[in-house]
């Protein structure tokens, strides 16, 4: 459970994947139907705290996470969901089928919780191309977002944490759900990724992690306090 906090103004959630990664202290292996408990655990509690809840998960989980969405609208019919994908090229190398090229983002949203689409523009073919019939500003983009997995060779890599969303990517999901100036929450801190986002487009942002090891790297690199909570968890802020 998260420690308390007042309400902020969206969520980014990018929980464990529970396929086996090697974390500092945190089991990794959790059983589909636990991993599945756990993901309507954290949307039931995120959908209080905040009006904007992204979750970015493991594509092997995407028809558990739907059952979850399904069954949370079914309760909140004032709520409403949005899957978006990362589309990325650089992937394993599988010789017996397709191997994954993506990793679903999806978004859930009170029906009055505003967007800000002139937030994340990107120029369109036509203005690329020196089209005149181009609009200026360029266009709001799909939802399948181009942004590639941040892996060894990336210098956005923190080598001490063994996953890594890109930091394009978060931006552009914060920019389209919050305004300058708002709360952002991300309740599995791992490498500060959200923070470092946050400081940047100006936004506040508080991190919570569960292991102490990841929320003093955190902290080091953003010259941070650790406030300890009885759960166990920590939060960086």
């Amino acid at each position: 459970m998260l420690p308390t906090l007042d309400r902020v103004d969206c969520i980014f959630a990018d929980p464990p994947d529970a396929i086996g990664l090697k974390y500092n202290s945190f089991n990794d292996r959790i059983k589909p139907n636990e991993y599945q408990q756990l993901l309507w655990d954290w949307l039931f509690c995120f959908s209080k705290a905040a009006p904007v809840v992204w979750f970015s998960f493991n594509a092997r989980w995407t028809f558990a996470f739907g059952w979850v969405v399904y069954e949370f609208l079914k309760l909140a019919p004032k709520w409403e969901a949005k899957p978006f994908v990362q589309h990325f090229t650089f992937g394993q190398n599988k010789k017996t089928d397709c191997g994954n090229g993506h990793r679903p983002l999806w978004r859930l949203k009170h029906k009055d919780a505003p967007l800000y689409p002139d937030a994340i523009k990107v120029p369109s073919w036509r203005e690329l191309n020196g089209d005149k019939r181009a609009a200026k500003g360029g266009r709001v983009p799909l939802d399948a977002w181009d942004f590639p997995r941040v892996t060894g060779n990336s210098k956005q890599r923190r080598s001490h944490h063994p996953t890594q969303l890109h930091e394009g990517l978060v931006e552009r999901a914060i920019k389209l759900t919050t305004a300058e100036g708002q709360h952002v929450l991300d309740p599995f801190g791992g490498t500060g990724t959200t923070l470092r986002v946050c400081k940047r487009i100006g936004r506040i942002c508080t991190l919570v992690e569960i292991d102490g090891y990841y929320c003093q790297e955190i902290a080091n690199e953003h010259n941070l306090k650790i406030s300890h909570h009885p759960s166990g968890l920590e939060a960086c802020n």
